[in-house]
C-alpha cells in the first residue's frame, strides 16, 4: 500500500483528471491507491454537485483534490504532519487551485473541535486515521459532539480489513463495505440526524 517516496499518484477524473500528485516524503504515510480511489468516488459519487468536505489525516491530500476536481464546492485538509500539510499546498499549487480550500496542521479531534465551533458542516468526511491508533467510535463520537454534520453526510471509512466496523454507530448506518487488498478497506456510513430535543 505504501508508495515509494516522491511517487506519484493521479487525479482519476473531474477537473484535474490525470494530473499528477506528489507523495508525503517517507513511509509514515499510506497513500490511497489510484484503483481504490477510483472505486471509492463511483460509490460515493462519482461526481458531486457542490458539497462541503472534510479530509481528515489528509496526508498528500489525494482524497479532498479528487472530489475537488469531481464538483465539491469546498475542501478542509488537515493532518497533524508539517510534511503532509507541505505537501497537500505544493500539489494545490502544481494544480493551480487558488480558492476552495483551507489547509490546517492539525489533530484531528482538535480540527472537529474547531470546526464547530465555526459552525462549519460537512457532506463528506473522509477518515484515513493511522491503522490501529485512531477509535473510528471515538471519531464518531467527536463529530456528532461538535455537530459539524449535515443531514446525510457521507462517512468514508479507510482501514485494516482486520477491523470490522459495525453495522451502525450511533446517528450512522453503514451503506458500504469494500475489501480491496490484505491491507485495505473502506467502509461508508451515512448519517442518520437524531431529533431535535431542545437540549
Amino acid at each position: 500500500m505504501n508508495k515509494k517516496v516522491g511517487e506519484a499518484m493521479r487525479v482519476i477524473s473531474g477537473k484535474y483528471k490525470g494530473r499528477n500528485l506528489k507523495a508525503v516524503p517517507g513511509m509514515s504515510t499510506r497513500p490511497t491507491t489510484d484503483k481504490v480511489k477510483e472505486s471509492l468516488f463511483h460509490r460515493i459519487g462519482p461526481f458531486f454537485d457542490g458539497g462541503q468536505v472534510l479530509d481528515l489525516f489528509a496526508g498528500s491530500g489525494g482524497l479532498g483534490i479528487e472530489a475537488l476536481s469531481r464538483g465539491a464546492e469546498h475542501v478542509v485538509f488537515v493532518d497533524a504532519q508539517s510534511a503532509a500539510v507541505k505537501t497537500i499546498h505544493n500539489n494545490l499549487k502544481t494544480l493551480k487551485v487558488e480558492q476552495n480550500y483551507d489547509v490546517f496542521r492539525q489533530d484531528a479531534f482538535r480540527a472537529i473541535k474547531a470546526a464547530g465551533k465555526q459552525d462549519r458542516q460537512f457532506d463528506y468526511v473522509f477518515l484515513d486515521p493511522p491503522y490501529g491508533k485512531v477509535s473510528f467510535e471515538k471519531l464518531f463520537e467527536a463529530l456528532i459532539d461538535h455537530k459539524v454534520l449535515n443531514v446525510d453526510a457521507m462517512i468514508i471509512c479507510e482501514h485494516d480489513p482486520n477491523d470490522t466496523l459495525p453495522e451502525s454507530q450511533a446517528l450512522f448506518e453503514k451503506e458500504h463495505y469494500d475489501k480491496y487488498s490484505n491491507t485495505i478497506a473502506v467502509t461508508v456510513y451515512r448519517y442518520e440526524k437524531q431529533e431535535d430535543t431542545n437540549v
